[in-house]
């Protein structure tokens, strides 16, 4: 019953808000108005009287009830017309006569203040979106964005130099039809060699996702790595060269300058009675340092050559038990962590820790100190570490580099060797000196 009657009021014409307070003043007066009148009427007075005060009481409570009507009306009709501003984006319309002291001129002046606020918004909006289309002609990568049928939607100028077209002829166009399809279902971790009419060569993909009007878009973002690469690989050259070309020189001089005495004693006439004994010893030298040259073309040799991982689960707690027994000039504390097992290459990860175990024994044995290895376990990463007690790491920006060593006879691989096992495991390697107290500590994460 109760929703049959809530249907029926629903049915009916509803009165407009001006019209209800009209009908309510009216009401108010009502009362007041028909025992006037009643009096005015059955009292002892002429038919003029009556007449002429009915009338003035009538044409008052008519002109009350249109100036009322007016006064609520034209209020909301300012109000609804500076929302309406509002709405339409125009914020410079200011309502008069907003003030605090006035219940009307409080909401009127809470509309004020909302327009300002919007204006300056607005403002800022316009002059952060004018920087991002500043900076993004300026920046050299390609930003392209595509709505979800892979429709572009936003092109920068480094995108319309690569695809040689301009803005107009490329915003709608689908993204297999632009040649970009491929970088959108391409892995970001793995650089495409890809050629477009502006420009060819190797290229770095970043994607992301955003929402417009609610509906998903994708981000692509193309850098030409080529520039960056060659300019990499000749710094890597001159690297190489500079650190080949001071071990050849470090063994070839003193051949050179043995073999150049070697000739002058033998072009005496007669030869000196020691002869043989010179010959002999400067032989000695030109073979010692021949087998020096060739050590340091085998390290070389082995670090260029180092054969991608052959993964396998493994304890990874057995493994640095392992190796801690291997280790016979010092006793090596273990500090135990929880069972974890990792995929990985047992004999190169062993290989590792022996890298960098030995070095942490050798460091300690210089002070006297002590070497603690152990394991944890972390949210996504399993970490070995290995503490010495040594004198630290004296030159840090060189501890990776091949070929560069402090320790007499050492060839200056077993870091490089070590980082680069560890980064093929999609892991990290790093040495730093220890904040509590003299000495190194190692920290390999391997990921779980």
């Amino acid at each position: 019953m109760a929703s049959q009657a809530n249907q029926k009021l629903r049915g009916r014409p509803r009165l407009s808000h001006e019209n209800r307070l009209t009908w309510l003043t009216l009401g108010a007066c009502a009362p007041a108005m028909i025992v006037a009148l009643a009096l005015l009427w059955f009292g002892d007075f002429s038919a003029k009287v009556d007449w002429t005060l009915t009338l003035i009481i009538a044409v008052c409570a008519l002109g009350f009830l249109a100036s009322a009507r007016e006064r609520i009306v034209r209020p909301l009709q300012t109000m609804s017309n500076l929302l309406a501003a509002l709405r339409e984006g125009d914020y410079s319309i200011r309502a008069r006569g907003a003030r605090a002291d006035d219940a009307l001129g409080e909401v009127l002046l809470e509309i004020n203040q909302l327009g300002e606020t919007l204006r300056v918004q607005r403002l800022g909006a316009f002059e952060a979106t004018a920087l991002l289309r500043t900076i993004m002609a300026e920046i050299d990568v390609a930003v392209f964005t595509f709505d979800p049928e892979r429709r572009l939607r936003l092109v920068n100028r480094a995108g319309e130099n690569l695809l040689r077209q301009p803005i107009d002829k490329l915003l709608g166009r689908r993204a297999s039809d632009l040649g970009l399809a491929v970088c959108l279902d391409a892995d970001e971790d793995a650089p495409l060699t890809l050629n477009f009419p502006g420009a060819s060569g190797r290229w770095g993909v970043r994607r992301s996702s955003y929402r417009e009007h609610g509906l998903p878009h994708e981000l692509l973002v193309l850098t030409d790595l080529s520039r960056t690469l060659r300019e990499e690989e000749r710094k890597a050259w001159q690297r190489l060269v500079r650190v080949l070309g001071h071990e050849m020189n470090n063994s070839l001089a003193p051949i050179k300058s043995i073999a150049g005495s070697l000739e002058t004693l033998l072009r005496r006439d007669p030869p000196p009675a020691d002869w043989r004994d010179d010959a002999r010893s400067g032989l000695n030298v030109i073979a010692a340092r021949a087998e020096s040259l060739s050590r340091f073309m085998q390290a070389y040799a082995r670090l260029a050559r180092l054969p991608p991982p052959q993964k396998e689960e493994i304890n990874l707690g057995e493994l640095v038990r392992r190796v801690i027994d291997l280790e016979t000039r010092l006793a090596v504390r273990l500090a135990e962590g929880p069972a974890i097992a990792i995929a990985a290459d047992a004999a190169q990860i062993e290989q590792l820790l022996i890298n960098i175990l030995h070095n942490a024994v050798d460091a300690a044995l210089e002070t006297g100190g002590k070497v603690t290895a152990g394991w944890r376990e972390l949210a996504d990463y399993a970490e070995v570490f290995v503490r010495d007690e040594g004198p630290g790491i004296m030159n840090p920006e060189n501890v990776f580099v091949p070929f560069f060593t402090t320790k007499p006879g050492g060839s200056g691989i077993g870091l490089a060797l070590s980082r680069q096992i560890a980064e093929a495991h999609g892991g990290t390697l790093t040495l730093a000196n220890r904040s509590d107290r003299s000495g190194c500590e190692a920290l390999l994460r391997l990921p779980r």
